[in-house]
């Protein structure tokens, strides 16, 4: 899909000697890798605040380790030695979130952690 987005890209006449990064700034569009991470957050976010009626006990697992420094909802990292198991939402999204900022995380809505 990334291909197609860059080739599409690359259409627009102004836009065609411009690198794929400058032209996505130029159309004010983020690239599909990053569309995709930014709606697994916001999934992760529903799912940590009971936002989806979709009950996952164990889905994700809280780290109940509270002398680090967090953003408040800091979920345990899992080791997996499968490669399947490595593409699993929990897994793949744990390291990314335990980053955000602390203002982002406790956020009320999806809209004002998204901004």
């Amino acid at each position: 899909m990334e291909k197609i987005q860059r080739k599409a890209t690359k259409m627009i006449p102004e836009l065609r000697n411009l690198s794929y990064e400058r032209r996505l700034q130029r159309l004010e569009l983020i690239s599909l890798e990053q569309r995709r991470l930014r709606r697994q957050l916001i999934e992760t976010f529903k799912y940590l605040n009971g936002r989806n009626n979709v009950t996952l006990e164990g889905f994700f697992e809280r780290d109940g380790n509270v002398r680090t420094r967090n953003n408040g909802q800091k979920l345990l990292l899992r080791n997996f030695k499968t490669s399947q198991a490595m593409n699993f939402l929990p897994v793949k999204i744990a390291a990314t979130w335990n980053q955000l900022p602390e203002n982002i995380v406790p956020a009320g809505t999806v809209q004002k952690s998204s901004r």
